[in-house]
């Protein structure tokens, strides 16, 4: 299964064939640069053929027993079990994930695949009351019936199962569009899993392309009726744009600068920890990242010193080596990217407590301080090993610098003081918050999303039936109504 060429296909109404398009996506790994497979793409006639396939097979699947509809998550789940030594191998040479990053990956798609067998049984019917005698309504929750996933580069084996598996769980079809730079672990691989767990063919449909190839067909097609995209605040404020303008719903998991909130009452060597985790883990290129770290005036110098002491100590390299903490970013665009964004920075005056360097797509980490308050770079969502520290002078600063961007997706604050911590958080417009803890985390059942330019609508637990499923009103009138003529 770890063979990529095998899976280097599109996968349309259970058939894996090439594309028809006049190019190939050519899939790299981003630490070696050799190339794992070339993938002839789908042009908008194979869209097309995507989402009919999975509306004629949307149906009867909807009409499936929940019961009988679970079992195929279950044994998805047992193949991802058995075969996560291939997958794991599969995420460090598609994305240049760390082997940490690849269990951390996989632990959480084992996760959202438990959590759908249990979605499939989740919807549930009300009865209200009537202001009509003789009437009793009915509010029914039904499939929306096809759902248009796109997932990024960063978690794509997770983030495709994230809404892949919820959405077929809860009785829809589905056209899965994973990112250019990861098609087989954001894509092929997941057709493959459901495939081999007996999911009917139609039912997932995975089409690997490009908007240079198909415009926006992935989004104006009349098939789908929502959307679930996730990536960046640019291309989602696109999505939800054509989305709307097509009466299609939008949920949009986008972009981050979190901010991780140093109190002068916190443990500091347990903040530094979190702190270092939450910005270099997946070489920063995570949502969730603590892009900003606020600290306190009373602990700046002790906090930035043994932060910047740590971040010294973590291994920048082979990604499939165990000991490696910061494999590559994942093309050279991204890495050029990060690598000028700090020599701005600091020809703007910042301060460069490490100042990283870039060998291929491996970039080492860097560490800024000495920003001018109105620093562009502050603003921003930096998808990279840059972790910039921004000190502050009590609560209301903290809060004030925290809430200075367009983003509010994660977030954290650290105190010896769990209940202040509490206090300042629910200041903080952000979708999720964590206290004590790190800012990187999803878990299966709370609702997971953003705020401001970090998205729209939420995901996991309740929140997938939410996004998933449209109610339905059906009344019946056991007496006679009254019509005035």
């Amino acid at each position: 299964m770890s063979h990529f060429t095998d899976l280097a296909h599109q996968y349309i109404d259970g058939e894996w064939k090439p594309g028809s398009g006049s190019w190939d996506i050519i899939d790299f790994n981003p630490y070696t640069g050799e190339k794992l497979a070339s993938i002839t793409i789908a042009t908008a006639g194979e869209v097309d053929l995507a989402y009919r396939a999975a509306e004629r097979a949307q149906a009867a699947w909807a009409e499936t027993n929940p019961y009988t509809r679970r079992l195929v998550f279950e044994r998805a789940l047992r193949i991802v079990e058995d075969r996560e030594a291939e997958i794991s191998e599969t995420i460090v040479a598609e994305l240049g994930g760390t082997r940490l990053k690849a269990a951390f990956e996989l632990h959480l798609a084992k996760e959202f695949l438990r959590e759908a067998v249990q979605l499939a049984l989740r919807p549930e019917g009300r009865i209200l009351p009537s202001p009509v005698d003789g009437k009793e309504n009915r509010v029914y929750r039904v499939p929306v019936g096809v759902v248009g996933v796109i997932s990024p580069f960063n978690f794509p084996f997770l983030l495709s199962i994230k809404s892949v598996a919820p959405a077929l769980a809860l009785g829809n079809a589905v056209v899965l569009k994973p990112h250019q730079n990861t098609p087989i672990c954001g894509g092929t691989l997941v057709a493959k899993v459901l495939e081999e767990a007996g999911l009917l063919a139609g039912l997932l449909n995975v089409v690997v392309t490009d908007i240079a190839e198909i415009g926006d067909a992935l989004l104006t097609h009349p098939v789908p009726k929502v959307i679930s995209f996730t990536g960046s605040d640019r291309v989602g404020r696109h999505v939800a744009t054509v989305c709307a303008q097509n009466f299609k719903q939008a949920v949009l998991e986008l972009g981050g600068n979190s901010a991780l909130i140093v109190l002068d009452d916190a443990d500091v060597d347990y903040a530094v920890d979190a702190a270092v985790f939450s910005r270099f883990v997946h070489q920063g290129q995570v949502c969730m990242a603590a892009n900003r770290v606020l600290v306190d005036r009373s602990v700046e110098t002790e906090f930035t010193e043994k932060f910047v002491a740590k971040v010294k100590t973590l291994s920048v390299g082979d990604p499939a080596d165990p000991a490696t903490h910061i494999g590559p970013l994942i093309n050279s665009q991204q890495a050029e990217a990060v690598s000028s964004l700090v020599d701005q920075a600091v020809a703007a005056g910042a301060t460069a407590l490490l100042h990283g360097t870039v060998d291929g797509n491996l970039v080492s980490p860097s560490v800024l301080t000495g920003f001018a308050p109105d620093s562009p770079l502050l603003g921003q969502e930096i998808f990279g090993p840059v972790a910039l520290i921004v000190p502050f002078d009590g609560e209301e600063e903290a809060v004030r610098i925290a809430n200075d961007t367009p983003y509010g997706l994660s977030g954290a604050v650290h105190t010896g003081d769990v209940e202040r911590g509490v206090r300042i958080a629910k200041r903080i417009h952000t979708g999720m918050i964590h206290i004590n803890d790190g800012t990187v985390h999803d878990e299966p059942i709370v609702p997971f999303g953003g705020e401001k330019r970090s998205g729209i609508g939420r995901l996991n637990g309740e929140s997938m039936v939410e996004a998933f499923t449209t109610q339905k009103w059906i009344s019946i009138q056991h007496g006679r109504s009254r019509f005035p003529f």
